[in-house]
């Protein structure tokens, strides 16, 4: 039955987890763009476009900052509790450390349930659109910007120049255009005192609306394309259009993203590690089948094997002996033929086999990681039990609340579970380690850990009381004093 202890417990954790959990997403985003910012930014991005990204972003996030925020408030929770004498007045009606930390790790296991059916329906549909957006927008071209004193390029073939740009960002001078969609150099250039820059309505175009200016186009005349001939064109005002169609951000068929090891859940993952593992299984007997035709030795075929062997029967010795050379009882005329016949099936041989061995590189990685993938799965959401398990004993023994200790606490656990994650999955990216012992390597490490802290925290250990080094201290310096006299 729920106790009201428990109910107590809840809420004091709810809140404190709720909070820490977005602070941690929101800092977990905002490294994305500091790490992303030189690439988006100029690219004339809307208002729209950053939503929609940001949102998918701090989807894929949810993962990372989940833990975290569990071991955040665990630690919060815990150490609020004991610097307020609650867990003395706790334990001293009798009730032990694991039996108040109970209902918070069944809510915990609750929450581990859910993440797992996060990261195994949305955070692949979030991938795709997050994934797909971020590539579409890396590629995309910088927006139209006229600077003055610059030449801007952004536009294929046109290389413009602007002296002067007034503050309502539509007069310029000195303007100065090297027209080079010829292929042939600066052969023409528009050079004009003054104009307007107008976008169209559907933002389209932009027109160049020129006043008093001269058009100098220079063209090839004669067949040896030695000669030249420069026409010069005066005009009072005139128009010209630049399509900005290619400025445009254009998506990628979400399809193209679909293959990735991100964006499929645990079902489709089993479906494609099935099915490398059957590859390399057959890998063998195909690599017969491959180079067969061309080694008459690795020939699947019986019945040639057999008519190879009985005509090889029938042949006489021949009446000279040879060392070591098959050459040596080849006719001369036929000699040259057989090398260079012997040398061309060897080359095609070493080209299947070359080619095999790639296949079998790409498909192994493909393999590593879709099983990595897999276990992601499982220990991002293991990692809040895991974490709670840390946490919870350690703000019962630190025995502070706030911010202050207990974020220091936890970003030290949380950025050696960090490393040690990431180095054990690129220990099994690398094939260096099975992919199950490199994706645990972290939790099994800190298991064991938790344990530790728990058996403390139910003896009341002053492991981080600083009155407790003051004492031992003490104690030791009074013992070197005495030894001294």
């Amino acid at each position: 039955m729920i106790k009201k202890l428990d109910i107590f417990l809840l809420r004091s954790f709810i809140g404190p987890f709720i909070v820490t959990f977005f602070i941690t997403l929101f800092v977990l985003v905002m490294q994305f763009f500091w790490l992303y910012m030189d690439e988006l930014i100029g690219k004339g991005l809307g208002i729209w476009m950053i939503l929609q990204l940001l949102f998918f972003m701090s989807t894929t996030m949810v993962p990372m900052a989940l833990p975290l925020g569990t071991l955040l408030a665990s630690i919060m929770t815990f150490g609020n509790m004991g610097e307020n004498f609650e867990l003395v007045a706790i334990k001293s009606a009798g009730i032990s450390l694991l039996r108040f930390m109970r209902p918070l790790l069944m809510f915990i296991i609750f929450v581990g349930g859910l993440a797992f059916l996060f990261n195994n329906n949305v955070i692949p549909y979030a991938n795709l659109k997050a994934l797909s957006l971020l590539y579409d927008l890396r590629n995309s071209k910088p927006a139209f910007n006229i600077r003055a004193g610059q030449f801007n390029k952004g536009i294929q073939g046109f290389a413009i120049r602007v002296g002067e740009k007034d503050k309502d960002g539509r007069t310029i001078r000195n303007v100065m255009i090297y027209d080079q969609t010829a292929g042939l150099g600066n052969m023409n250039v528009v050079m004009a005192k003054e104009g307007e820059m107008i976008p169209s309505a559907d933002k389209q175009y932009m027109i160049f609306r020129l006043k008093d200016g001269w058009r100098y186009d220079e063209t090839e005349n004669g067949t040896n394309g030695k000669v030249y001939r420069q026409s010069r064109m005066y005009f009072k005002s005139w128009d010209k259009i630049f399509d900005l169609s290619s400025l445009r951000l254009t998506r990628t068929k979400e399809e193209l993203f679909k293959d990735s090891y991100q964006m499929m859940d645990i079902v489709q993952l089993n479906e494609m590690i099935d099915s490398l593992s059957r590859y390399n299984k057959h890998l063998a007997a195909n690599v017969g089948s491959y180079i067969g035709p061309y080694l008459t030795v690795m020939s699947v075929n019986k019945e040639d094997n057999k008519a190879l062997r009985s005509k090889l029967a029938n042949v006489k010795a021949p009446v000279h002996t040879y060392d070591s050379s098959f050459l040596q009882v080849v006719n001369d005329s036929l000699r040259l033929r057989v090398m260079q016949l012997a040398s061309s099936q060897l080359r095609t041989a070493k080209g299947m086999l070359d080619i095999t061995a790639f296949d079998k590189s790409i498909r192994q990685d493909n393999f590593l990681k879709f099983t990595i993938e897999w276990h992601r799965k499982l220990t991002l959401s293991f990692a809040c039990i895991l974490l709670f398990l840390v946490g919870a004993p350690l703000g019962a023994i630190i025995r502070k609340g706030g911010l202050g200790m207990p974020l220091v606490i936890a970003i030290a656990f949380f950025v050696v579970f960090h490393i040690m994650s990431m180095t054990g999955e690129k220990l099994s990216k690398s094939g260096t380690i099975a992919p199950w012992i490199g994706m645990w390597m972290a939790t099994a490490m800190l298991l064991p850990i938790a344990f530790v802290l728990i058996i403390q925290a139910r003896n009341d250990s002053q492991i981080f009381s600083k009155e407790w080094y003051t004492r031992l201290w003490n104690h030791i310096s009074g013992a070197f004093s005495k030894s001294g006299k």
